[in-house]
């Protein structure tokens, strides 16, 4: 084995750890894939014979250029935060997929990441790092041009918002799904109360249609305001199916072959206190429904 092929075999040791690293920081499945590939270039650009721990140095670099990608997300975005979706990463309802739960190893929900689209780069920064994968703030604190201890404070700070903001779901994926499809059966009846019945009272509905479906971008609080927004889901009811989306219960709703929406739900107390929709046709079109049913979603036909 020569040494090109030797560092290629020891960066394919860390590619899970790092794609994993970079969706958290990100939240979009394409822009992980291309931190890590540009943590590959920079690798072979780089002369790592004094390095101690590849998997450190890897790390950092994943990290540095995820911060760079936040710091002009930040100075570009116009969307509010509380309608911008995160991508979804979808597996089959038996969560039998490796690649998926490489990614999704600890569980990372979309109203996680949802919260974390809130946080200054710095802070996001800081609390994946240290949080989520055990970095220390010793290591941190250059990325970001901060002290250690400032470095704790931002991080700190972040996890206070995750812990007030970031519903942690029911760990029963079956007593998730059942109240799912409990609020699916309420909707294809039009009972509101059975709807209001499965919503948490302050429960989160938030949805993202993108720039071509706009009106399906919109937040709304509050048991009976979602029952009453999800009375019109009952139509779609024939092309619901059931998927894992990060990690917990959740659907694709598509018709002819071509998805219309991922939702998530997150389950706490038997009780749905959120509903995370993805509907941009445009971004829609580029994730991977692989492990959803064929019948339901042709690959091909969404351009994944």
């Amino acid at each position: 084995m020569d040494e090109r092929e030797d560092l290629a075999t020891r960066f394919e040791e860390h590619r899970s750890r790092l794609r994993a690293v970079a969706y958290r920081m990100l939240g979009s499945v394409s822009e992980a894939d291309d931190a890590v590939q540009e943590a590959w270039i920079r690798l072979n650009r780089a002369d790592t014979g004094e390095v101690v721990s590849l998997g450190a140095w890897l790390t950092t670099v994943v990290a540095r250029v995820c911060l760079n990608v936040l710091r002009s997300r930040e100075q570009r975005r116009e969307e509010p935060f509380a309608a911008y979706m995160p991508d979804p990463v979808i597996g089959p309802e038996s969560g039998a997929d490796p690649e998926h739960e490489a990614v999704l190893s600890d569980a990372v929900g979309l109203a996680l990441l949802v919260v974390l689209e809130t946080l200054s780069p710095a802070e996001r920064l800081a609390f994946v790092l240290h949080d989520m994968f055990a970095v220390p703030f010793e290591d941190i604190a250059p990325m970001i041009d901060r002290t250690p201890a400032a470095t704790r404070q931002l991080a700190s700070r972040a996890r206070r918002r995750v812990r007030d903001q970031a519903p942690v779901p029911d760990p029963d994926l079956a007593r998730q799904r059942s109240v799912v499809d409990a609020f699916f059966a309420a909707a294809r009846d039009g009972d509101f109360e059975g709807l209001v019945a499965v919503l948490h009272p302050e429960v989160v509905l938030r949805s993202d249609g993108g720039v071509t479906r706009a009106r399906h971008t919109l937040v709304v609080t509050g048991a009976r305001a979602v029952a009453g927004q999800a009375v019109t889901f009952g139509r779609f009811a024939p092309f619901v199916r059931p998927a894992l989306v990060n990690g917990a219960a959740g659907v694709v709703v598509a018709a002819q072959g071509r998805p219309l929406s991922v939702m998530a739900f997150t389950v706490t107390g038997g009780r749905i206190v959120a509903i995370d929709v993805l509907a941009d046709p445009e971004r829609l079109s580029r994730l991977d429904f692989t492990a959803v049913d064929s019948s339901a979603v042709d690959s091909s036909a969404t351009g994944s």
